[in-house]
């Protein structure tokens, strides 16, 4: 071994003086020629070149060897001092060689004061409870020849006096004979070590956006409120919860302003259940909401009902007021599962229920879900091919004018043909539509063909009626839908005025500012806009006011409760009043009975529409409505009523004359 290479022996790296410098021969090229060489002859002279040449060479290898060294102790160097743990090196006879920039805070020496003093001095160690020296770990380590750990519950003393508690562990180093040369100890601060190990158990168990336990915790809590009630023969529910279109909140305000959301949403829903009870995001905009005991079904059906109105208050998030609600699933222990994935599945399977049969509501788990998920499965694997085999069709349901009788509109509706499930209904494949990301491209698809049918019939020679179609939340909220209805408009030729699109309530007020702007937008193209299921939304007044609508149609499902209900009449009245002082026309759906169409035409309800009336046809046949004579068929007992209504009124006027 060349004088360099002993120079940096096995325990050198450890010194990490900065800016440590060590010779190296000068280059070969700088030797100058001797006198025998320059005197020589030709031959002699090689002579000398070739031992001048082997020198040379065996300098540059030194040279490089030497450069390499260093480059591999300065790597050392720079990764020690990087590293979050403490670094202490010592030599056989226990003299500081090393500390990293750690190892020089956390015992408050300097490498240039620590270096070459006792162990002792520059790192003490004492036993917490007693004060007495703790056993060397670093020389145990040489004397043993092993990696030795410090005892546990031992503090260090700093330079300054100061002291706080540790942990480390030692080994021995070697040289390149495998003889022990030293130690190095490593260490850290054993309150941050447990303070880091309980951030990271708490990140583990804990959602980050809302600060709520996630899967992991809630399956562990599960399990125990299930092993309680097994033995205390009670009940555990289990409340699966998903928030109605949330994605469109999140692309018209952005994911920042969903995340707010989500908290505030946890926030409400931490507010509704026990301290015994929790509550976990699953992931998304879905949570889950353990109570860990309860007695009887109706317990469970108690807090769902609490969280469903308390989710649908209204949002003010940065100025914008935003609405929401939610589908709720319940499943039971034990009657629904006996372990935890089963409550979850069945708990899950519910909520689908919610979603289908209407959202903003809750079901428990029964046992023929099952059977309808699989339904469903299904359902949205071949809804991705039915726009391409032109198994979508578009039905007409036409709306009346309640005094005279005459078609003034209609309803387009989806339809679907599956070819092996026959006609699939709307209340089936139209929530998966949503959820599976087809409504948009479907409800393009409705858009068009509904311009496109009309225009046909008008290129006919047809009077065509305006025609409403339904626009959810996700294409409201669409950056593109009024350029979409723009291009359609402008593909079919159809005149604005004859397309009518109707919104619910809840969806205009996702974002009423961002909606407002929207319909206004519509409004200029000259369409006619309609709120669909007046009544039974979050709307205000005040915005009710300012949105520019043409139409209201009262809810089917308080025209359905007038015969029996006094209230449902008064709040009929009330809307009715209502759209006259905003001067809006209004249209009543779900009109089934002669008696349905009495009362609101007592009220003086405008339009109507209704299997008393029609039931949604094929176009052909909406067609021939169009161009038969109006006061025939199964409206003709509105003209027959009116002329009665007519008489009526005049009997009564001579009368009173």
């Amino acid at each position: 071994m060349s004088d360099y290479k002993q120079g940096l022996g096995a325990d050198h790296w450890a010194s990490g003086k900065e800016g440590e410098q060590h010779s190296t021969p000068p280059p070969a090229s700088q030797f100058p020629p001797s006198e025998n060489e320059q005197g020589q002859g030709q031959g002699q002279g090689e002579g000398l070149r070739a031992a001048f040449a082997e020198t040379q060479t065996a300098s540059s290898s030194e040279k490089l060897y030497v450069e390499k060294l260093y480059a591999e102790k300065e790597w050392t160097r720079v990764a020690l001092n990087a590293v979050s743990d403490a670094v202490l090196v010592i030599d056989l006879y226990g003299t500081v060689t090393y500390l990293n920039r750690m190892a020089e805070t956390l015992t408050g020496w300097a490498s240039e004061d620590a270096i070459g003093k006792p162990l002792a001095e520059i790192f003490q160690i004492l036993d917490a409870k007693t004060y007495e020296t703790a056993a060397n770990s670093a020389q145990r380590a040489i004397e043993e020849n092993r990696a030795v750990g410090l005892a546990m519950n031992c503090v260090l003393i700093r330079c300054d006096g100061s002291e706080f508690h540790i942990e480390d562990s030692a080994m021995p180093l070697h040289d390149e004979d495998g003889d022990v040369t030293g130690a190095v100890i490593i260490f850290h601060d054993a309150c941050q070590s447990q303070s880091m190990s309980e951030k990271m158990t708490y990140l583990a168990q804990h959602d980050v956006l809302t600060g709520l336990p996630n899967r992991v915790l809630l399956v562990e809590r599960l399990n125990r409120a299930i092993g309680l009630a097994h033995r205390h023969h009670h009940q555990v529910g289990l409340i699966y919860l998903d928030l109605d279109d949330f994605k469109p909140i999140n692309d018209t305000l952005g994911h920042a302003l969903g995340d707010l959301l989500l908290q505030a949403v946890a926030e409400r829903l931490s507010k509704c259940v026990r301290d015994t009870d929790t509550v976990c995001r699953q992931g998304g905009d879905e949570f889950v909401i353990l109570l860990a005991e309860i007695d009887k079904p109706a317990d469970a059906a108690k807090v769902a009902e609490k969280i469903l109105s308390t989710i649908v208050e209204p949002y003010y998030i940065h100025s914008h007021e935003v609405h929401v609600s939610a589908s709720v699933g319940i499943s039971l222990y034990p009657n629904d599962g006996i372990d935890t994935s089963e409550l979850m599945h069945h708990a899950d399977l519910a909520m689908y229920h919610s979603k289908k049969d209407g959202r903003n509501t809750y079901h428990f788990f029964r046992p023929g879900m099952n059977a309808i998920t699989v339904k469903r499965l299904f359902i949205e694997s071949h809804l991705h091919q039915a726009l391409k085999e032109n198994e979508i069709f578009l039905n007409f349901q036409p709306k009346f004018d309640m005094v005279t009788g005459e078609v003034c509109g209609a309803e387009a509706l989806v339809r679907w043909h599956e070819p092996s499930l026959g006609l699939v209904h709307p209340s089936e494949f139209v929530p998966v539509a949503q959820s599976c990301g087809l409504i948009v491209p479907i409800g393009q698809w409705v858009l068009h063909e509904t311009c496109r049918q009309l225009q046909a019939w008008r290129n006919e020679g047809i009077d065509i009626v305006p025609v409403a179609v339904n626009i959810s939340t996700v294409e409201l909220c669409n950056k593109k839908f009024l350029e979409s209805i723009i291009e359609i408009l402008d593909d079919t030729g159809l005149e604005a005025h004859f397309l009518e699109l109707e919104f619910t309530e809840s969806s205009l007020m996702h974002d009423a500012k961002a909606s407002l702007t929207m319909l206004e937008s519509l409004h200029q193209l000259g369409l006619t806009l309609t709120i669909d299921n007046f009544g039974v939304g979050p709307s205000s007044i005040s915005y009710l006011q300012r949105f520019p609508i043409d139409t209201v149609n009262i809810d089917q499902s308080f025209v359905h409760d007038m015969p029996h209900d006094a209230d449902a009449i008064t709040i009929v009245k009330a809307i009715i009043q209502l759209a006259k002082t905003l001067d809006l026309r209004v249209t009543a759906k779900g009109i089934e009975t002669r008696e349905h169409y009495k009362l609101l035409l007592s009220q003086q309800c405008e339009g109507g529409q209704g299997f008393l009336f029609s039931p949604p046809l094929a176009a052909d046949d909406f067609r021939k409505f169009l161009v038969r004579d109006k006061m025939h068929g199964s409206i003709g007992f509105i003209a027959q009523n009116n002329r009665k209504n007519i008489a009526w009124e005049q009997e009564h006027k001579t009368r009173t004359q």
